[in-house]
């Protein structure tokens, strides 16, 4: 691991380096001043994904979803207690595949919920359907 992180801001998008020791404690974004975790997931937008998916050196977990869909629904609540009890070691994101058609068609969602695990700009990992905490916890240890 090198001295500093690159981390992308969820609230202004701006690429922020981070000491690597200081992860844990968080920090500000350098632009917007907001913090960079903020223990809630980010909402991915086709003209900013890729940024948080290339210029973050931390993996970034992205929940394919749709409002219509039950077990997104069901899953929505695990999604949300996992990015506040593993950020800061990854980025959590969630990417509405019915308002980001283009994005999703980009990462062939075929089904959903599918969760994507992007490593300096690869896909690394993938799962469809819906998993309990422990489940998902388990999953992403295997990859992150």
């Amino acid at each position: 691991m090198s001295d500093s992180l690159k981390i992308v801001c969820p609230h202004c998008d701006a690429v922020n380096k981070l000491p690597a020791n200081k992860l844990n404690a968080g920090g500000n974004c350098g632009k917007c001043k907001k913090k960079l975790f903020a223990g809630k997931p980010v909402s991915l937008k086709a003209a900013t994904a890729q940024r948080h998916f290339e210029q973050s050196d931390i993996p970034v977990v992205v929940d394919c979803w749709a409002a219509w869909c039950g077990p997104c629904k069901s899953f929505a609540p695990v999604f949300d207690q996992a990015t506040k009890k593993l950020e800061p070691n990854a980025r959590f994101a969630k990417l509405d595949t019915e308002n980001e058609q283009r994005l999703a068609a980009r990462f062939q969602i075929k089904s959903i919920p599918t969760l994507l695990i992007m490593k300096n700009g690869k896909e690394v990992a993938r799962q469809a359907g819906a998993m309990s905490l422990p489940q998902f916890e388990a999953w992403l240890k295997g990859h992150i």
